[in-house]
């Protein structure tokens, strides 16, 4: 096993090697998903210009020729009033009664009236502008007139009062229970969404502490029972050479074992966290231990990289060689890391099998996991994963990852 061309302090060290060619991403378009704001105000806008229309119309129909100057004017006031209805929706009310009362600006008094009931709803100012409405339809303008009627024709008025002020209120209560309506709709949308996330968060902390024991359960039984074998060895046995394994063994076993009841922790409390996160300041010590010939390089990796980074790139180079040993023995790897502007590159070269290799009888099982895996990883973190064969009969594995993710 070799470590050529490594100068660890600082991240600089020599060597050549073609880092895997960057994927341009194509900019990302996203819609002006504000566009839609501008409706309500739109909206807003027309109804106004629609109300305002609507009472000068009615109120042109209906003023005689010779009318007094005053009621014009007032009536006027209470067509133009509308335009602040939104702002001062009483106000407004109150500036349309005198018009409807020695006027003819009965549809902008019921306007104001109707909108104050869906702003305000059972306020006491509703039924103050209902009262207000309705006296103003009822009592005709003079005060001569109104007591030249008969009593029948009061009765009549009173009743035609009572539409005319009652109208714009249950509409505005219905408009104002429908909106109160679609917010509690809303809520209870939203409550649903939380309970349905809390439900997920339970199933996946229930499957998470099963993963924890099945983990802590048959793994760290078998790797204690490897550990504890390899003490024995290294007891039984006096020949250096074995000595040595079994004590590497016995290392590596102990390592594990942290590293595995670190991840049941983690496991078994929910964190976000991912565990142990060995970095790329791992790598010697990973190189060293592994019964691969390897040339390690890393270079222009910045001081402060981000922990995920820098834990993706170890357990990158970690599987890559852990193929080359079961996959293909006594092949020599070369392993490049080096930064690259804002993106973290790693590269794993191996060169074919070496066929007078000793090959144990029992092959190492493998699922295809570990790749897949890495692959999974590079996503989540926005970076990119590649695999190929060389021309040699070889194998590579390339990845770049965002210097901070």
């Amino acid at each position: 096993m070799t470590t050529e061309g490594l100068s660890f302090p600082g991240f600089s060290v020599g060597g050549s090697g073609a880092g895997a060619a960057d994927r341009a991403r194509p900019p990302v378009r996203v819609a002006d998903r504000f566009a839609w704001t501008r409706r309500p105000a739109l909206r807003s806008l027309a109804v106004d210009v629609a109300a305002i229309t609507l009472a000068l119309l009615d109120f042109w129909l209906v003023i005689p020729e010779q009318a007094e100057p005053y009621s014009f004017v007032l009536s006027a006031i209470a067509c133009l009033a509308l335009v602040a209805r939104r702002w001062f929706p009483f106000a407004v009310l109150l500036a349309t009664v005198p018009g409807f009362l020695v006027g003819w600006s009965q549809l902008a008094a019921m306007i104001a009236l109707g909108f104050l009931a869906t702003r305000k709803q059972h306020h006491w100012q509703v039924w103050v502008g209902a009262g207000l409405v309705w006296v103003g339809r009822f009592v005709p303008w003079p005060p001569a007139e109104f007591f030249a009627l008969t009593w029948r024709e009061h009765v009549f008025r009173g009743i035609y009062g009572v539409i005319v002020a009652g109208m714009p209120v249950a509409i505005g209560l219905l408009i104002g229970a429908r909106t109160e309506l679609s917010k509690r709709l809303a809520e209870l949308a939203a409550s649903r969404d939380r309970e349905r996330q809390l439900h997920e968060q339970a199933v996946r902390a229930e499957e998470r502490a099963r993963l924890a024991r099945e983990m802590h359960d048959v793994v760290s039984h078998q790797i204690t029972l490897i550990a504890m074998q390899a003490g024995a060895l290294s007891v039984t046995n006096t020949a250096g050479e074995a000595q040595r394994t079994a004590q590497t063994i016995r290392e590596l076993s102990k390592h594990t074992l942290e590293e595995l009841r670190a991840l049941v922790g983690v496991l078994r409390s929910g964190a976000v966290d991912d565990g142990p996160r060995p970095g790329i300041e791992k790598l010697p010590e990973l190189v060293r231990n592994l019964e691969v010939p390897v040339r390690l390089i890393v270079e222009g990796v910045p001081e402060e990289l981000c922990p995920k980074v820098s834990a993706a790139a170890y357990r990158t180079v970690q599987e890559c060689l852990t193929n080359v040993h079961k996959h293909a023995p006594g092949a020599q790897a070369e392993v490049y890391v080096r930064g690259d502007g804002d993106g973290l590159r790693v590269e794993v070269r191996n060169a074919p099998a070496d066929p007078t290799a000793t090959v144990p009888e029992a092959r190492l099982p493998s699922g295809g996991h570990g790749l897949t895996g890495l692959a999974e990883r590079a996503r989540l973190l926005g970076g990119t994963f590649e695999t190929n064969p060389t021309p040699d009969g070889g194998f590579q594995v390339r990845a770049r990852y965002p210097v901070r993710s």
